[in-house]
C-alpha cells in the first residue's frame, strides 16, 4: 500500500476535514496488509489518525482511515446515535461500533447504511438514504443529500481540491508525515485554507 494511495482516497481525512475514509487495495497476503498498516500506523497515530481493515477477501482489503475523536464526537450527536441504536450497535464506545461495522460489512454483500456516520456524513442525509432507500435526494457527491445541500455542495468541492492540492503536493516530494495534520494544525494546514475559502 503506498502512501499515494493514501492521498488519493484519505486526503480530507488527512487534512483534518473529514472524520474518515474508506478504501480498497489489493492484498498479497495478510502478513504483507498488517505490515502496511502498521507502517502507516506509525506515522499517522502521533496525529490524531488510525487505519483499520474492515474485510479481507479475494485478495482486497477495505481499510478504514479516521480520526477517532472525530468519530467519537461525530457519533455522541443526538441523531446520530438515534440511527445507530435503530440499527442495534453497541452504545458503549466508537471502538465497539466499529468492531460491529467490520462484523456487518463481512456478513453481508451491501454496505450497511448507517456507515456513511463513521465516514462524517451529516446524520441527517444518512438518515434520509436509509428512510427514503437511496431515493428522492437533492443532490450527490460523496454522498446522496437530503438536508442541507449549499453545505454539502461546499464540502464536496473543499474535498475535491483538497485532494487536488495533496496530490499536487506528495509530487512535489511532500510526505505522509507531512500532509497529515493534527486537529490543532487544521487551521494553518493547506486544507485547513481549503476549507476556509468554502
Amino acid at each position: 500500500m503506498s502512501d499515494e494511495l493514501l492521498i488519493l482516497h484519505c486526503s480530507p481525512t488527512l487534512a483534518g476535514i473529514k472524520t474518515g475514509n474508506l478504501f480498497s487495495c489489493a492484498v498479497n497476503s495478510s502478513e504483507e496488509l498488517n505490515s502496511d498498516i502498521r507502517r502507516v500506523n506509525k506515522k499517522l497515530v502521533p496525529k490524531g489518525l488510525r487505519l483499520l481493515p474492515l474485510r479481507c477477501e479475494n485478495g482486497r482489503a477495505l481499510l478504514y482511515l479516521y480520526r477517532p475523536e472525530r468519530l467519537a464526537r461525530d457519533l455522541e450527536d443526538e441523531y446520530a446515535a438515534r440511527i445507530l441504536d435503530r440499527a442495534s450497535y453497541p452504545d458503549d464506545s466508537p471502538e465497539r461500533r466499529i468492531v460491529e461495522l467490520s462484523r456487518r460489512l463481512k456478513a453481508y454483500r451491501v454496505f450497511p447504511h448507517e456507515i456513511g456516520l463513521f465516514l462524517g456524513y451529516p446524520p441527517e442525509d444518512v438518515d434520509g438514504f436509509i428512510m427514503n432507500r437511496a431515493g428522492g435526494y437533492k443532490c450527490i457527491g460523496c454522498w446522496k443529500v437530503y438536508g442541507d445541500e449549499t453545505r454539502a455542495k461546499k464540502r464536496f468541492t473543499a474535498f475535491s481540491e483538497c485532494t487536488a492540492c495533496y496530490r499536487r503536493r506528495i509530487g512535489l516530494g511532500m510526505t505522509l508525515e507531512q500532509l497529515a495534520v493534527t486537529e490543532r494544525m487544521r487551521g494553518r494546514s493547506l486544507a485547513g485554507q481549503v476549507l476556509a475559502d468554502h
